[in-house]
């Protein structure tokens, strides 16, 4: 089940490969997830010192009369990933024009997991082709709908 999502993806980026990636959270960071509070908004993902983190998620305390007073909803949140794939998204981030981001959280039984995926960026035409593209196969189901 999707609890957050970041919808303009496929809008902005062209994705090439993704991975699904476990995350290491606080318990009342999960309370927020499930109660789908969060953004990927501007959200990427870093790998440093052989380990990826999630960097620029927003998730706000579940209760904010209780959240602890030192608490970051920005802070850097580690992947859970095996060593190949981090070897992979290290090698995929030091290619100009490439950049690693997250697609969705969701959960898989009783884990919260992200969908992260590694774009390139698209550019004003390409967005406007897909745009159109979109639009001529709206109006073709549409004709064929009310056939």
């Amino acid at each position: 089940m999707t609890l957050v999502e970041y919808k303009k993806v496929f809008l902005k980026y062209a994705p090439l490969q993704s991975f699904s990636a476990g995350l290491e959270l606080l318990g009342t960071e999960v309370k927020a997830l499930r109660s789908r509070l969060g953004s990927l908004d501007g959200a990427r993902v870093v790998v440093r010192g052989g380990e990826a983190f999630i960097v620029g998620m927003t998730i706000p305390p579940y209760q904010s009369a209780n959240a602890a007073k030192n608490y970051d909803p920005e802070r850097a949140r580690r992947l859970l990933l095996t060593k190949k794939e981090v070897a992979e998204l290290l090698v995929a981030e030091s290619k100009k024009g490439l950049t690693i981001i997250p697609i969705e959280v969701y959960t898989n039984k009783r884990f919260v997991k992200a969908r992260i995926a590694i774009v390139r960026g698209k550019g004003k035409a390409d967005r406007r082709e897909d745009l159109k593209k979109r639009d001529a196969l709206r109006e073709a189901t549409r004709l064929l709908k009310n056939r």
